[in-house]
Parts: C-alpha cells; sequence; structure tokens
C-alpha cells in the first residue's frame, strides 16, 4: 500500500488533540463557537467526522453517533476517544496518493482530489480545536500557514454544506485579519468570540 504523508492533517489533528488535553474536567459543559453545542458536543461532532472521513475512505464502520446531533453525553476518556478518531483518519489519508483526482469523502459532492479532500478533513479537526480552545480559555491553536492552506480547501467545499446549514454564513473581512482570522470570518465564526 502506499503511504502518504500529510502534514497538514497531521497539525490540524495535534491542533485538536491539545486542545482536548486542555479542558479542564468542570469546563465540558461550557458554551461553544459552536452555537448552543458544548464543549462535549463539538468533541464528538469533530471525532465523529474524523471515523466518517476514515469509513468514506476504507469502506468501514461509521462514527458511533450522528456527528451533527451530538448527545453531549460525558465521554469517560475524551482524550482516547480523540486519539482513536483522528488515528483512524490519518491511517485512511496514509493511503491516499496525493495525486489521487476521486477520493471519497463523506461531505458533497462526496468525491474530491486528495488534496482538497485531506483540506476538509483538517478543516474540520482544526476548526474545532479552535472552537475547544477558545471557549476553554487556551491558546489559539492553529497556525497561520496551515490556516491558509485550510482556507483554500474551504472555499472548495463549504458552500453546497452551507445549504445543509453546517456553517453559518460568513461574516465580512476585517482590517487587520491574520490567516487564523481570515479562515475564521469565512467559515462564520468571530474570532473574538466570548460565551
Amino acid at each position: 500500500m502506499t503511504t502518504t504523508t500529510w502534514p497538514l492533517l497531521a497539525e490540524a489533528h495535534d491542533a485538536l488533540l491539545n486542545a482536548v488535553k486542555g479542558v479542564g474536567d468542570d469546563q465540558w459543559q461550557l458554551p461553544t463557537p459552536c452555537d448552543q453545542w458544548t464543549v462535549t458536543q463539538v468533541l464528538q461532532h469533530a471525532a465523529g467526522d474524523q471515523v466518517g472521513f476514515a469509513a468514506a475512505l476504507t469502506g468501514g464502520e461509521g462514527p458511533d453517533e450522528n456527528p451533527f446531533a451530538p448527545s453531549g453525553t460525558p465521554l469517560a476518556d475524551p482524550v482516547a476517544h480523540v486519539e482513536a478518531a483522528t488515528g483512524a483518519a490519518a491511517a485512511a489519508w496514509a493511503g491516499v496518493a496525493a495525486d489521487a483526482e476521486a477520493v471519497p469523502v463523506p461531505v458533497p459532492p462526496n468525491t474530491l482530489d486528495a488534496v482538497t479532500g485531506v483540506g476538509a478533513c483538517a478543516l474540520d479537526a482544526a476548526v474545532h480545536a479552535w472552537d475547544i480552545a477558545k471557549a476553554t480559555g487556551q491558546a489559539q491553536p492553529l497556525s497561520e500557514e496551515a490556516a491558509s492552506a485550510i482556507l483554500l480547501a474551504a472555499k472548495q467545499i463549504v458552500e453546497p454544506l452551507r445549504a445543509w446549514g453546517a456553517y453559518a454564513p460568513a461574516l465580512e473581512p476585517q482590517d487587520g485579519d491574520d490567516a487564523v482570522a481570515a479562515l475564521l470570518r469565512y467559515l462564520g465564526r468571530n474570532p473574538e468570540w466570548t460565551a
């Protein structure tokens, strides 16, 4: 089997895992920038989407619960939950050639070129890492380079997802926005969000 290294995905997965590791015991039910979702629900959504990408790529089983209706039920081991989900996605993407033109993905149009597809998978992990970090008072977890690369993928996949309500309308760019703020505003998130 061909193995492919995807540094953008690795960085996004690390951001998500580190954000989850930084959540305090009393912070799992805090509100997040994901409207009406708690930290636990965002974690469940993010992990479920990573499993969804892995399943689309491998034909394996999908997530245990609907990522778009996360239960919010406390997890016995949130870190292990995220490690398993991101590990499955990383392993699945490792078998995808960088020049593949029609890779199965769980988002419309259900096939993307490999670079866009892995960018979509990274987008989900990275932005929810930001949600969790922002909600729990942690440092912003995304690099400028990663945010710029993810924004390129976002501009190719987000508009059909807005029709499903998966993303809020884009916010207007602001003077002084860095790459992370530009990505967040494009996805309908306010970089200055507070609970």
